[in-house]
């Protein structure tokens, strides 16, 4: 393997363990625990850096193991629980070590085997959920534990043979006091238009059943994760709300309680912070009373109009709405009520804008909007009407925009009941009172040299005195457009020339931020 830079050459090791190493130089080794599967994280760890290790090879001596216990379980939090339980067969210093975590984490899809069929067959995710039950049992075993579990994050596959079994452990964990906080994912391989409403409503009641059946689980339920659940035939206001009492992430995934149906919240008493909702074909959601509620994510609504209505919401914060084709509406009506917002994104998923043009009336939502996203922008359409939504909010400090440009949704790819793009059209009366004195960050997604992108970036800086960065971002990979193996060479300025010509076509005789670029 290669050395990391700066580190001197590496000699032949003895055999031993195989290590994954971060590739960053003068940082302590990875330990037994990566060794045990090999499995390494994502942002923590190469793949391709591999060395061999063995752990007594320096004068005789355990180097790791002479670690505290406190280092060794911040590296087994790290890993799966899967990887860590496995660490306890190295040597009787590391046997304990997994009962000791403070934090566990047990995903059904770690006990699959590899490679999986496409799609995945039912026989291996019974597998795979055997795999977890026998796991969840050896990692909550009272007699092996030896400190009490802070949250447990579980995923899991919706089958009752095993929720039998793992039920149990949960609901006597929760009971004796060894749980604290519990993290619950349903998980679902089918693609949403692949379920039946019958089959999405079976579900809800397998759910349903799970929780009666167990009642301590709710007790600790401070996390929820679903998908493909039809709530047609149960109250689902009184199941994620009244019975949760807990809770405070909800995430659902193509649930709702039939096609075009009406779901009012009201849970004054609610510990709710998040809530996201994808795919839910709700007509309309009515947040009625949620007082804790801090981040609100709305993606892909089946509404002509708009997705949601705000009562008491005194806390929210954070709002994320992302549609692609649909009506527009006017987003001072949807935030009608709400003065809070520091943070607002705004994906159009590359189709026609579903905003109506509006300017004033946006003044009283975005009066405290610090953070504004605008993404997925068709790559054609003009740029610079983002600029009377910064009109609205003069206390600006970070605008993202983000251009999409995908092969996978033109021409013959493209969907056929997909309507035309259209251009968005909104008319723009700017004077010197318009500038943006607060905005400092200015961060452009999918930049290809384009004429109108120039024209955006240059009149920003005329607006806004003190920016301070410009970062201009590659697009991102995209699996369906490379399945296409369709050529698709990037505009994205690389060479050093052609950044140089970016960045002296972008200030020409105007004041100098810093400009970043990221492939």
């Amino acid at each position: 393997a290669l050395s990391p830079p700066g580190s001197p050459p590496a000699r032949r090791q003895p055999r031993g363990v195989t290590l994954i190493v971060a590739q960053r130089p003068r940082k302590p080794a990875s330990t037994p625990a990566m060794a045990a599967a090999q499995e390494p994280r994502s942002g923590l760890f190469s793949a391709g850096d591999f060395r061999t290790y063995n752990p007594k090879q320096l004068n005789g001596e355990d180097r790791l193991s002479m670690l505290t216990d406190d280092i060794l379980l911040s590296i087994l939090g790290r890993v799966s629980s899967r990887t860590a339980a496995r660490t306890s067969v190295l040597s009787t210093r590391w046997k304990h070590l997994p009962w000791l975590l403070p934090e566990l984490s047990i995903d059904v899809k770690d006990f699959l085997s590899a490679p999986c069929a496409d799609p995945m067959e039912e026989n291996d995710m019974e597998q795979a959920m055997k795999s977890l039950a026998k796991a969840t049992r050896s990692l909550l075993d009272k007699q092996r534990r030896e400190s009490t579990i802070s949250s447990l994050h579980l995923k899991l596959y919706l089958f009752n043979a095993f929720l039998c079994e793992v039920g149990p452990l949960i609901g006597d964990a929760i009971d004796s006091g060894l749980l604290k906080d519990l993290d619950l994912s349903v998980l679902d391989e089918t693609e949403p238009l692949d379920h039946s409403e019958e089959e999405m409503q079976q579900r809800a009641q397998d759910i349903d059943a799970f929780f009666t059946a167990y009642p301590s689980v709710l007790h600790c339920l401070t996390k929820l994760s679903l998908k493909n659940v039809g709530f047609d035939k149960l109250d689902m206001h009184h199941v994620l709300f009244d019975c949760c009492k807990q809770l405070k992430h909800l995430s659902l995934h193509h649930c709702d309680t039939g096609s075009y149906s009406l779901f009012k919240i009201d849970a004054p008493d609610s510990k709710l912070c998040v809530l996201e909702i994808g795919m839910c074909r709700f007509l309309r959601i009515d947040l009625v009373c949620l007082p804790k509620l801090e981040k609100l994510v709305c993606d892909t609504w089946v509404s002509r109009c708009a997705p949601l209505t705000f009562g008491f919401v005194p806390s929210l914060g954070e709002l994320e709405l992302s549609c692609g084709e649909q009506n527009g509406f006017k987003l001072s009506e949807l935030l009608h009520g709400v003065t809070g917002i520091h943070t607002l994104t705004l994906d159009f998923q590359g189709e026609t804008l579903w905003l109506q043009p509006e300017v004033e009336e946006l003044r009283t939502a975005f009066s405290k909007l610090r953070k504004l996203f605008v993404c997925g922008i068709f790559v054609e359409f003009d740029i610079l009407w983002t600029t009377a939504l910064l009109v609205a909010a003069p206390s600006i400090e970070m605008l993202h925009i983000e251009v999409w440009e995908h092969t996978c949704d033109v021409g013959e790819a493209r969907p056929a009941s997909y309507h035309d793009r259209r251009n968005p059209r909104w008319e723009m009366h700017l004077d010197s009172s318009s500038e943006n004195r607060l905005l400092k960050e200015l961060e452009f997604a999918g930049f290809k040299s384009l004429e109108q992108q120039f024209t955006f970036i240059r009149y920003m800086l005329e607006q806004s005195p003190n920016l301070q960065k410009i970062v201009l971002r590659d697009e991102e990979q995209c699996d369906d457009c490379d399945a296409l193996k369709v050529p698709r060479p990037s505009r994205f300025p690389r060479k050093e020339d052609e950044q140089e010509m970016v960045v002296k076509r972008i200030r020409d005789g105007m004041f100098s931020p810093e400009i970043i670029f990221y492939e």
